[in-house]
């Protein structure tokens, strides 16, 4: 298949795997010269008005000389793509180059004519967009700038895929036929388009696996025990709304029921669709399930199975293959090595996982790569989903495993419009595309809240994507820039998650706390101040409080324009019945349920066997006969579990959004710190609801042309370039960057020479890669007044540190006084341009106390960023200094940020040190590193993870 064209080698990079708008998938590929067989029976089945409306005549066979020339390219000037399934043409693409008149041409003509044909099988499904893109940046790598298309007025699909492009069009009229020209420039609508659809394919592909109307249990065992038979019990035991069957190729002949569920030896003997398989069989007999699953339709694949890229080279490569047969036949996989997938809808009803409790049905949706951090985030929604927090459970949970194929991406663009997904929590060993999910999780987390417990692993084994080189906390940082909450622990997970599933959003940091525990309540003040909140004192009811004092207390708190959120501290009463903490229980929810936009949190303490006791309460799993005793019914602390605004139904109803839960947390730290969380995505939503801008101002000082001029012409010197001083200062000037002059001073003579250039008082500095930057290594002589201090400090550096040719020293004029920051600007492979700040000197650096955000920067980013590093207040006046001038400081980021958004040619830029005054900021110290910028995949035609 992958055979020598007529002039250019085979080009395996233009293969790629799409998810199409149905949630299926195709392979796309060139045609070649062994397609032609391919090409003839797909051809003999597509419909005579499809062949009329691709050659404008009647046209029902192709000749030996068409299927030459649909299967003869040179890659360059004649290409043509096929989109795939089984090995199957359902559609086919091509261009031609033509010159001015029309007529065939070569480069350096610029446009080209093109043609889709699509099995009428497969119209609608999206497949013809998806080609265009393909063959839209196939035509900008071979130099062709414009696509023309001749179209029959009645072909209206076909008018259409062109028009939704999103591309800049110019439509004509003339002979009965409709002329479409269209620019191959990536717009900001085509992108938008692009991106609209990668959203609707991604989200129904993880949709069909999770709303299946049959499934088929592969690798049932046929004696109890064993995944498969686990997996098959937990389906029918969960209620499955769909049909369910069981497969074991061991099964007899004669067998055809297992538990009362319907057995085959194969899936190609059921009789009907199967949606949905899980798969739990060996990994070496995983290939033969796969082409049995593909053969008879089988939409997905759940694939528990272990043996693959996690046990080492050779799994690896098992890994590859199944996902390329699995694609193959148009299935996407969740695994290998998977815990399984759950949909608590009333209308699904799935539990395709080995969990050893079901989840309560809720609005939460939960990701984890890990089997064994799935089990324990279900558990802790378990336990913490009822007893003293009241109902809160899960709508879908995802455990991907290797992730393989499905990722968290994938299942991010799902939750993103799903209407029973109000929260999303997400365990991520790794993020194999930082740059994606960046942008998929601001767009989510614009709409509900997105928490997120980042491992520092490495992309998924098997995976052929960039790996990233940001330090763990630099990533870590840009996901908060797109609205993520970032926490450490499955504990905080778990309980930020409560919180945003079960209360409003803060609209400010201000907190009142009340209790009938002064230490408690000092405890909680302590503990909001510690994470950036604003606490009001404590106010103490006293442990004699009543029902009725908690209720007026909390009432009047949340009714102050001075409170942003309240904290209930409780110790429980002892010696009290049933119906104290009832009252007590019934006094905060008719308090809360008064100001229902405020957030409620209770801090509740455990006294003597409470913690067992309260473990026992919060979960509906039997209990063995050496656990806790039980509670009772009438037990003072089940009167907590009411703390809640609504009764909750098994299933919360399609239109409500938020059930009015009061969560409580055992440790005053820990909900603060989810409290806290809660207030900066506030802060996030009401920020992203009103994004910034790039002043107009810059462009008056931005020559762009300019600098792609200058860029262009020393790329030529080579691929990777770090530049001289003298380019380095004429690149940045082009953007209003201006760097402070530094002159050469290679003898004592010299250095007295450019000082009466520059004029007193001046700076001697040794530029040495070991002593740049280090004015605490002496390398530095400052506010030199004249040529004798000027000859006493080169004196004074070539003796303490070498030859003038080893220093590197220069002189530079004096900048006005300041503080000394860092600003950096580097094209990360995967995660995209990134602009870094910091204050200069060893105890930023040592302290990691740098601040960054994604290109491009806008004002309000800007400005955000130089108030994020922990250091800020140096600028802003510390100790009664004078402040400095943040607004220049901000305009510079902004011009960093414009260079290299504009020329991705610039790979890194470092602007050391900047030295900031109260008027004015003056950068000493530049360095700019030229190369061909790294491909950008979001500007490219959708594709899946390549293997």
């Amino acid at each position: 298949m992958q055979s020598a064209s007529d002039r250019h080698e085979y080009p395996a990079h233009w293969e790629a795997d799409v998810v199409l708008r149905d949630g299926g998938t195709a392979r796309i590929r060139p045609i070649t010269v062994d397609d032609a067989d391919r090409l003839v029976s797909f051809y003999e089945q597509v419909s005579d008005e499809s062949k009329y409306y691709r050659f404008f005549a009647p046209y029902p066979r192709l000749s030996a000389k068409d299927v030459h020339r649909f299967t003869h390219h040179d890659f360059v000037d004649r290409v043509g793509l096929a989109a795939t399934v089984g090995g199957e043409f359902i559609a086919t693409v091509r261009y031609d180059r033509i010159g001015a008149d029309g007529m065939a041409a070569s480069a350096p003509a610029d446009e080209a004519e093109v043609a889709f044909l699509v099995q009428d099988a497969h119209q609608g499904r999206g497949v013809a967009s998806a080609l265009l893109e393909h063959i839209g940046a196939v035509a900008r790598e071979r130099g062709i700038r414009r696509f023309a298309a001749e179209v029959l007025p009645a072909n209206v699909k076909m008018i259409k895929v062109f028009t939704d492009a999103g591309y800049t069009q110019k439509r004509s009229f003339e002979d009965g036929v409709v002329r479409l020209e269209f620019d191959l420039e990536p717009t900001d609508r085509s992108l938008a388009v692009q991106y609209a659809r990668e959203q609707r394919a991604e989200s129904r592909s993880v949709q069909r696996l999770l709303t299946p109307g049959s499934v088929a249990v592969v690798g049932v065992g046929r004696t109890p025990g064993g995944v498969g038979r686990s997996v098959l019990g937990n389906i029918r035991d969960y209620g499955f709304k769909g049909r369910l069957y069981a497969v074991n190729k061991a099964f007899p002949d004669e067998q055809k029921e297992l538990d009362g569920i319907p057995a085959h030896r194969s899936v190609r003997d059921i009789d009907g669709p199967v949606d949905l398989a899980v798969v739990a069989v060996p990994a070496e007999q995983v290939p033969e399930v796969v082409a049995e699953c593909g053969a008879h339709g089988v939409q997905g694949l759940v694939v528990l199975s272990a043996g693959y890229a996690e046990s080492g080279p050779e799994g690896r490569e098992r890994q590859r293959e199944l996902v390329r047969h699995a694609r193959a036949y148009g299935m996407r996989i969740i695994g290998p090595n998977a815990f399984g997938i759950i949909n608590t809808s009333q209308e699904v009803r799935l539990n395709a996982s080995l969990a050893p409790e079901a989840p309560r049905p809720g609005r939460i949706g939960l990701f984890a790569q890990s089997g064994a951090i799935g089990i324990a985030l279900l558990s802790r929604l378990h336990r913490r989903g009822a007893g003293v927090t009241g109902e809160t459970g899960v709508s879908t949970f995802v455990s991907s495993g290797n992730r393989a194929d499905v990722s968290g991406n994938d299942v991010l663009q799902y939750w993103y419009d799903d209407p029973h997904t109000d929260v999303v929590l997400m365990y991520l060993e790794s993020i194999g595309n930082p740059r994606k999910f960046t942008r998929l999780a601001r767009r989510t987390a614009a709409a509900k809240p997105l928490v997120v417990v980042q491992g520092a692993g490495t992309a998924p084994q098997g995976h052929a994507v960039r790996a990233t080189r940001l330090p763990h906390t630099t990533v870590s940082a840009l996901l908060r820039q797109a609205g993520v909450i970032r926490v450490d622990t499955i504990t905080e997970l778990v309980d930020t998650g409560l919180l945003l599933a079960r209360q409003p959003l803060p609209t400010g940091p201000k907190v009142a706390i009340l209790g009938n525990s002064e230490s408690l309540g000092l405890l909680t003040y302590d503990a909001c101040v510690a994470e950036g909140l604003r606490p009001s004192t404590p106010l103490d009811l006293t442990t004699a409080a009543a029902p009725e004092d908690f209720h007026v207390a909390l009432a009047r708190a949340l009714a102050d324009d001075a409170c942003d959120a309240v904290i209930v501290t409780a110790i429980p009463a002892v010696g009290e019945g049933s119906a104290g903490d009832a009252a007590l229980a019934e006094a905060l929810r008719s308090a809360a349920e008064q100001v229902p936009g405020k957030p409620v949190l209770v801090v509740h303490v455990e006294l003597g066997g409470l913690a067992e006791a309260l473990s026992a309460a919060t979960s509906t799993a039997p209990q063995a006969a050496s656990g806790p005793p039980a509670i009772r019914a009438d037990h003072p602390f089940r009167a907590l579990d009411r703390l809640r605004a609504t009764p909750a139904p098994a299933e919360p109803p399609a239109d409500e959004t938020r059930d009015r839960l009061i969560p409580a947390y055992p440790a005053a730290e820990r909900a603060v710190r989810a409290l806290a969380d809660a207030v900066q995505y506030a802060q996030w939503r009401r920020e992203a609801a009103e994004p910034g801008k790039v002043p107009e101002s810059l462009d008056a000082a931005i020559d762009e042309k300019g600098a792609a001029a200058l860029i262009d012409g020393l790329l030529t010197r080579g691929q990777g370039l770090t530049l001289g001083s003298e380019e380095t200062c004429e690149l940045l000037g082009t953007y209003g960057i201006q760097v402070h002059r530094a002159l050469p001073a290679t003898s004592a003579d010299a250095a007295v020479q450019a000082a009466a250039t520059l004029g007193y008082p001046v700076a001697l500095k040794a530029t040495a890669p070991h002593l740049r930057h280090r004015a605490d290594l002496g390398g530095v002589r400052l506010d030199l007044a004249d040529e004798e201090q000027l000859r006493r400090a080169y004196a004074e550096l070539t003796e303490l540190f070498g030859t003038p040719d080893e220093l590197r020293p220069v002189v530079q004029g004096m900048a006005p006084r300041g503080v000394d920051t860092v600003i950096r600007a580097v094209i990360d492979p995967a995660a995209g341009a990134v602009l870094s700040f910091g204050l200069a000197g060893a105890a930023s650096q040592l302290l990691g106390d740098t601040a960054h955000r994604l290109i491009p920067v806008t004002d309000r980013e800007a400005a955000t960023l130089i108030r994020s590093i922990r250091t800020a207040p140096l600028l802003f006046g510390w100790r009664g200094s004078t402040p400095v001038d943040t607004p220049a400081l901000e305009e510079l980021l902004l011009r960093v940020s414009r260079l290299v958004d504009d020329h991705p040619e610039v790979v890194a830029v470092t602007l050391e040190p900047v030295v900031v005054a109260p008027r004015g900021l003056s950068v000493l110290g530049a360095s700019v590193r030229l190369a061909p910028p790294p491909a950008r995949d979001d500007l490219g035609p959708r594709t899946l993870p390549a293997y």
